[in-house]
């Protein structure tokens, strides 16, 4: 929207001097200080910054939503010029429903999993706009069919887990609008979706913004997000404001060194021009905003050999089951005759949206999940042929690291203990000795020696994931299955993780089978590039040509739906289109086509 224009309306939400504080062990401590800002009708408003900044803590003091025996909120917040600060707490119900809602990261953990998602926005409808069950119904269909849900009527009586993550997040927006708000609050609303449905509801936010009106309050830590949607950003650090103005300004002469360094560190897709190998990412320190320099990783491919690890035509199926029998009515076919080979030093990413198979392909090769059919040769062992004790063996030389590393660190377990406890169960080492080696896997991966003893959940997740990373490096693997690994991770931190696989690869000469959505990260740290659609390999080959020349239609959406962090774009509709990825669900006896795959250059093949 034009900045006259803007300026022109009135404020629909108006905080002034916001200052949040918890209690803590009977004191009181201030995470957020002394906020000021102002959010116009159809304005969107960005407040960014890093994990521990403040910026959720602030939309839900903005919604009331803290537990008010353990939260304190001082400061004036006005919504359509009415004090909500002192508001009882039943008259803050009536305005959450209807002159403010919020989306939220995570929609999965905020739809109820025992209604049906018709159910739970007929809800809204019911209780705040007065409407009949009928009524209802009609009103949640048309919101569905708003937020380009397909086939809106049939999926009404559907539940939250027969949705894909961006059709659950379209769910939430469908939700939130329901009421028809003044103020739409988004708090971290594209982090964990994949670069395609991330683009389709950041497109989504903009059209029914421009078609309701709204105020928007768009919570991020990811600055080309930023750029694409916001008019006005704020940057917050360590719960102050530390720089606000037009998203424009901000990123071109941002003056804060907090602000710099987010915007330094950005993986921007298209950086990798004339490096031929992986790049390390520059080091930025947060608190000065000094960037330092990238440099270019030294060759560990031991190319020309036998492969570290060789897939050869790999099946995984997982059957459905249903009726009173339970009798086998169809097939998931998660990884469809794939093939491909990983040698000693090399990273090969796995690329492709949730449900393309990317994450079962590592799991097969692990032997988490039983592939179907195919052949896994890693290290010498034929691993589909491997026994309990011989799949033991085999797994000192493959090891994983998950998405979510406090849910594979055990909660009980000090992490020296969770370092050690692979040399012990595999008899590499005593327990003195795993200890002893824990403390210097730790000391390897950034961390002190002294943290030995702590807990997962007192660590941040950026250390949770270095302590993953150095379980992994406990059995001296050949190769290393990243699942996901820094996709949660805030930009600083993910560049800090990154730079830390690539000296750990140049040091060891390990594998890696880096399996990520995030095209810009894949760009700087791959040598070679895989693209699954639909449980296949439909391109593949080195990261130069993939990224340079994409021939298949589905990699070249991949490349389009990456933002860009750049605020010229903010107008801009990649015009995506609504449909989910198709399903991989086959009836009994269903046999794939044979696919023919057509080589464009030395190494780079696309599937015909």
């Amino acid at each position: 929207m034009d900045d006259n224009a803007l300026l022109e309306k009135t404020a629909v939400l108006s905080v002034k001097n916001l200052t949040t504080s918890f209690r803590v062990d009977g004191e009181w401590k201030t995470v957020v200080r002394d906020l000021s800002f102002e959010v116009r009708a159809g304005e969107t408003v960005a407040i960014v910054g890093e994990s521990g900044s403040g910026k959720s803590v602030t939309s839900l003091s903005l919604m009331r939503l803290l537990d008010p025996r353990n939260s304190r909120i001082e400061g004036s917040v006005s919504l359509n010029g009415k004090d909500i600060l002192s508001l009882s707490e039943g008259e803050m119900r009536h305005v959450r429903g209807n002159d403010v809602a919020m989306i939220f990261q995570e929609p999965m953990t905020s739809l109820n999993p025992v209604f049906t998602i018709g159910r739970q926005i007929s809800e809204v409808l019911v209780r705040h706009k007065g409407l009949n069950t009928l009524q209802a119904r009609e009103e949640t269909i048309r919101l569905l069919e708003k937020v380009r849900i397909p086939n809106a009527a049939s999926r009404f009586d559907e539940y939250p887990h027969q949705f894909s993550g961006g059709m659950r997040q379209r769910v939430m927006i469908a939700m939130a609008l329901a009421s028809r708000p003044k103020l739409l609050i988004a708090d971290e609303p594209t982090t964990a979706l994949d670069v395609t449905i991330q683009g389709q509801i950041l497109d989504l936010i903009k059209t029914l913004q421009e078609e309701e009106g709204m105020a928007v309050l768009f919570i991020t830590h990811d600055m080309a997000v930023v750029a694409e949607i916001a008019d006005r950003t704020i940057v917050m650090f360590r719960g102050d404001q530390v720089e606000t103005g037009q998203t424009a300004d901000i990123f071109h002469r941002g003056a804060h060194p907090y602000t710099r360094a987010l915007l330094a560190a950005i993986p921007k897709l298209g950086s990798m021009k004339g490096h031929e190998k992986p790049l390390r990412f520059p080091s930025v320190d947060m608190t000065t905003g000094v960037v330092g320099q990238s440099i270019e990783v030294e060759d560990t491919v031991t190319g020309g050999m036998t492969p570290i690890l060789s897939v050869k035509n790999l099946v995984t199926r997982f059957a459905i089951r249903s009726g009173m029998f339970g009798r086998v009515t169809g097939a998931v076919h998660a990884v469809e005759n794939i093939s491909f080979d990983l040698f000693q030093g090399e990273t090969l990413s796995l690329v492709g949206e949730s449900g393309c198979g990317k994450s079962t392909t590592g799991r097969s090769i692990t032997r988490l999940v039983e592939p179907l059919s195919g052949d896994i040769s890693l290290d010498g062992y034929d691993v589909l042929k491997l026994d309990p004790s011989g799949l033991r063996a085999m797994r000192r030389s493959v090891q994983m690291i998950f998405q979510d590393p406090f849910s594979s660190l055990n909660p009980r377990m000090t992490v020296g203990a969770a370092v050690a406890e692979p040399m012990i169960k595999h008899r590499t080492a005593t327990s003195a000795e795993a200890r002893e080696n824990a403390a210097d896997l730790l000391e390897r991966v950034g961390l002190s020696p002294a943290m030995m003893n702590r807990y997962p959940h007192e660590f941040s997740g950026g250390q949770r994931q270095r302590v993953a990373i150095a379980r992994a490096l406990a059995l001296n693997p050949k190769v290393i299955v990243a699942d996901e690994s820094v996709s949660a991770l805030d930009v600083s931190i993910k560049a800090q993780v990154c730079n830390l696989l690539l000296d750990l690869q140049q040091q060891f000469k390990i594998a890696f089978l880096f399996i990520s959505h995030d095209m810009a990260v894949v760009e700087r740290v791959s040598h070679r590039v895989a693209v699954m659609y639909l449980g296949e390999i439909v391109e593949i080959g080195p990261r130069a040509d993939i990224f340079a020349n994409p021939q298949h239609p589905y990699t070249r959406k991949l490349m389009e739906a990456v933002p860009v962090p750049d605020p010229a774009r903010r107008g801009i509709r990649r015009n995506a289109g609504a449909e989910e990825l198709k399903s991989p669900i086959r009836p009994v006896g269903y046999e794939a086509p044979r696919r023919e795959y057509v080589e464009i250059s030395p190494g780079h093949l696309v599937l015909a």
